[in-house]
């Protein structure tokens, strides 16, 4: 899948930047000055002055400069956001565009996006899985401890303490003992 050039970012994050007080009126107007002075190729003073209208609001002349800006070209949408970030760094980070999950070839986990969720599978999988493990533990705790009926699951038993924790080890070693209760 290809990246996403800047001005389809600008397309998609022009609603969320138009909403009521993302960018304040001196925000806008740093932006517009700083497209203007570093790159006059890409707002001419006179477009400058037109998005700097005191008399339209900030909504409308933010619309007009993102709208100048798409038509202007990819490299013109770049500069916008290399401006945005700069005099708006906070509202940069929440951007749609940046939020979006983005799909890539690699095959790196990424750490951070999923790291609470342990499964996909929902309560129905969690339900059977402890059901299935209480039934096991009734199954061990109500059987008789006669060595003739399970001797193979005492030694696959005995060797568990090994792989599993510690607070289970007890209990599976209570088990290997001949005494009920010996916890």
């Amino acid at each position: 899948m290809t990246e996403q050039t800047y001005c389809d970012r600008l397309v998609q994050d022009t609603p969320f930047l138009l909403g009521r007080g993302r960018l304040s009126e001196q925000q806008v107007d740093r932006i517009i000055l700083q497209l203007n002075r570093y790159y006059p190729q890409i707002l001419s003073n006179k477009d400058a002055q037109k998005f700097r209208n005191p008399k339209a609001s900030v909504r409308v002349r933010l619309c007009d400069l993102l709208g100048h800006l798409q038509r202007s070209g990819e490299r013109d949408c770049q500069e916008f956001y290399r401006a945005l970030y700069i005099h708006a760094q906070p509202l940069h980070g929440l951007l749609p565009s940046r939020l979006a999950p983005q799909h890539s070839d690699c095959t790196d986990l990424d750490s951070g996006a999923m790291g609470h969720e342990l499964s996909d599978r929902g309560p129905v999988a969690f339900l059977a899985c402890l059901g299935l493990a209480a039934g096991l533990a009734l199954l061990v705790y109500c059987c008789p401890a006669d060595p003739k009926v399970l001797p193979g699951a005492r030694r696959v038993l005995g060797f568990s303490p090994v792989i599993v924790d510690r607070h289970v080890s007890r209990f599976l070693l209570a088990f290997l003992t001949d005494a009920p209760g010996a916890l």
